[in-house]
C-alpha cells in the first residue's frame, strides 16, 4: 500500500516538473529559446534536450527497457554533459520537444510497469545496483534541478517569472526593482560593504 503510494505521487511530480520545463518555452522565439544565457550556455532547448537523456535512459536501460533512439551514454568515453545542453541549427523545436515527450512516455511505460523496487543498474553510479525507487527520486531532483535553471534563463529573456508562465507573479518593475534594492542593500550590509 505505501509503495504503491509512494511510486505514485513521485510519478505525479516528475510529471508536473516536466510540464513545468515545458511551459517555460511557450512564447518564446526560436532564437531566444536556443540562446546561451550563461556563460557555460544553458540555453531552454538544451535543457530539454538533456532531460530526454535523463528520461530515457535512467527510466529505460537502467531497467533493461532499451529507448528506441541512439543516446549518448553518460558514461561513454568522451561525453562532456555540456554535449547534451544545447541545441544544432538543423534540430528543430518539434523535434527536441517531439523526442522528450516520447522518451517521457517511455519512461511512464517503465514506471507503470515496474514495482517500486525493482531493481536496475547504473553503470556511471558508484553504487550502480538501484532500485527504481532512487532512480525516481534522481529523476525527480534531476528535472526539478533543470526546472529552476529554465526559471532563471526564462526571466533572463523577458522577465517572465513563476512555475507557471501562464501564472505569472503581478508585480511592476518598479515594486522588482525596489526589491532587489532591498536585497543588494542587505548583501552590502552583511560584508560591511555599506560604510
Amino acid at each position: 500500500m505505501v509503495d504503491d503510494f509512494a511510486k505514485a505521487y513521485l510519478h505525479d511530480d516528475i510529471r508536473a516538473a516536466r510540464q513545468s520545463v515545458l511551459g517555460k518555452l511557450d512564447g518564446v522565439s526560436e532564437y531566444d529559446v536556443r540562446r546561451p544565457l550563461t556563460r557555460t550556455g544553458t540555453n531552454l532547448l538544451g535543457l530539454v534536450k538533456h532531460l530526454t537523456m535523463t528520461e530515457a535512459w535512467y527510466l529505460g536501460a537502467v531497467f533493461g527497457r532499451p529507448y528506441s533512439v541512439t543516446l549518448p551514454r553518460y558514461d561513454d568515453p568522451g561525453y562532456a554533459n555540456r554535449d547534451s545542453l544545447w541545441v544544432e541549427a538543423h534540430e528543430s523545436r518539434a523535434d527536441i520537444v517531439g523526442g522528450y515527450e516520447r522518451a517521457c512516455r517511455h519512461a511512464d511505460a517503465t514506471i507503470d510497469a515496474l514495482p517500486i523496487d525493482a531493481p536496475g543498474y547504473v553503470p556511471w553510479w558508484p553504487r550502480p545496483d538501484v532500485r527504481l525507487f532512487n532512480v525516481l527520486v534522481h529523476v525527480l531532483v534531476e528535472t526539478n534541478r533543470h526546472a529552476g535553471h529554465a526559471d532563471i534563463v526564462r526571466e533572463q529573456l523577458d522577465g517572465t517569472v513563476g512555475a507557471d508562465v501562464a501564472r505569472t507573479i503581478d508585480v511592476d518593475d518598479a515594486g522588482w526593482a525596489a526589491h532587489r534594492a532591498r536585497i543588494e542593500a542587505a548583501a552590502q550590509a552583511a560584508a560591511g560593504l555599506d560604510r
